[in-house]
């Protein structure tokens, strides 16, 4: 449970493609370009339109704003509303796009994802020489408003799920539900459910000077009171119409309801574009009771928080006891190592994509007699070293006759120690592919655990060479 490799490749864009409209509340032209991103980049906006094209992340550590769509600020830079936008790549099942814009608001469109939708599919979906990463839902986790009594939980389920319910208590807007099973279905079913808002809503929107960008196209308008005709009078001139008129359900007219419960689903579409800012996939069912953008990012903050305390402390659960797959002896036998710069003792499992290994470290080591003698501690460098033995086990695997083959190292980054190793620790390591092993080559990301702590990370290549 918890974070779990897959054997999905990730995805991205084949090549650019851009739409041009204007901001829902800015009210700004603006050009969106979906660029195509590398593996494990996630989704990230730019800025063309400013000094040296910033860069904002979707993370939902940068949320600063939820009041009529999600905002993102990073060093004084934002985006906002981009749920829509997220929601179009999270819904065509892609991980990573470079999102450029001249503005700080993406085109509202028809105030769904639809074109955003069909822009993507026609710059084309292509696979990536990396495996997806997913957060697999083990317990119930959830988040709870208050004030709104708003609430939104994922529990376990086989795949990612979405189940909206919304109430807002008008006789125009009453009780809806929308589900969505299966990401697959997210075009067919979700992706054109329009933005909307009350009549009360955007009267106040219209005072405030927001909404520049709207027009009787983009949002569905619930006339949830007595429209004046004062009222009437403005919303003629703000939407640059002759004439306005409520339809007999109670919707103001040039829109026509696309399903019964279209709000319901866009709300559903809203959540799947605000989950996009947790930055990790997740293996659950979400059920969001009256969700909003605020409970829906103060959620997606608990979740990436969790994930990011689970990447830190995720120690294999392995029992001691077992037999291991392989033992010293035939450790020996794959890898040339020998004492006293062997520095794995036993592997407890053994994938296509991923080693676990065991260490002791004794007082009896090599090292100890010049490392620290009178406070001993293991070299940062051996670990990295023992890492990459169990990383070779990997690769060694993979060939009929690893005796023949020596493992070098090609490149280390991203290495990181946060805690030391002393005599009689137990190091734990375990090395996942982070793309599949092609011509020998091996791009893993290594783990060191020691006393259920993280002790090491790093990011490791190496390649396998045939003794000459």
């Amino acid at each position: 449970m918890g974070i779990i490799s897959t054997d999905i490749k990730q995805k991205t864009i084949q090549k650019e493609i851009s739409l041009k409209g204007v901001g829902l509340h800015t009210g700004k032209e603006v050009t969106l370009t979906f660029k195509p991103a590398p593996v494990n980049a996630g989704f990230a906006f730019k800025r063309i339109d400013l000094e040296g094209s910033p860069v904002i992340e979707a993370d939902a550590n940068y949320v600063t704003n939820t009041q009529r769509g999600t905002c993102l600020e990073k060093n004084g830079v934002t985006i906002q509303t981009c749920e829509h936008v997220l929601a179009a790549l999270v819904g065509l099942d892609i991980d990573n796009a470079i999102l450029e814009m001249d503005n700080s608001e993406p085109p509202i469109m028809d105030g769904s994802s639809k074109f955003f939708v069909e822009a993507i599919e026609a710059a084309g979906i292509e696979e990536q020489d990396a495996f997806r990463e997913e957060y697999e839902v083990s317990d119930v986790i959830s988040y709870m408003d208050e004030e709104t009594g708003s609430e939104i939980l994922v529990m376990p389920a086989k795949n990612y799920q979405v189940t909206t319910m919304v109430d807002f208590g008008t006789k125009v807007l009453g009780t809806q539900n929308a589900t969505l099973t299966k990401l697959a279905d997210f075009k067919k079913d979700i992706s054109d459910s329009r933005t909307f808002s009350f009549l009360h809503e955007l009267e106040a929107l219209l005072e405030h000077g927001l909404i520049k960008g709207g027009d009787l196209n983009n949002a569905i308008v619930y006339v949830d009171k007595e429209l004046s005709e004062s009222t009437m009078e403005k919303l003629k001139k703000a939407f640059n119409k002759d004439a306005i008129a409520v339809k007999p359900n109670g919707i103001l007219d040039n829109l026509t309801l696309h399903y019964p419960n279209e709000a319901a689903r866009h709300k559903l579409l809203d959540v799947i574009g605000d989950l996009a800012l947790i930055g990790t996939r997740i293996r659950g069912k979400i059920i969001a009771n009256k969700p909003g953008h605020f409970v829906n990012t103060q959620f997606a903050k608990k979740m990436s928080k969790l994930i990011k305390n689970e990447r830190r402390n995720n120690v294999p659960k392995i029992d001691l006891s077992q037999t291991p797959v392989m033992d010293v002896m035939q450790i020996m036998d794959m890898l040339p190592h020998r004492q006293p710069f062997l520095l794995l003792d036993k592997v407890f499992e053994l994938s296509d994509s991923h080693v676990i290994g065991l260490k002791n470290v004794t007082m009896n080591e090599e090292f100890f007699k010049g490392h620290f003698p009178g406070a001993p501690v293991m070299p940062g460098v051996l670990i990295i070293e023992a890492m990459a033995q169990t990383g070779g086990i990997l690769v060694l695997s993979t060939v009929p006759d690893p005796e023949n083959y020596l493992t070098f190292f090609m490149k280390m980054d991203k290495v990181k120690f946060k805690q030391k190793v002393v005599p009689g620790d137990t190091l734990i390591f375990k090395c996942s592919l982070i793309t599949p092993i092609r011509r020998g080559i091996c791009h893993m990301q290594g783990y060191a655990y020691a006393n259920g702590k993280l002790c090491a990370e790093a990011e490791l290549m190496a390649q396998i060479s045939k003794v000459k």
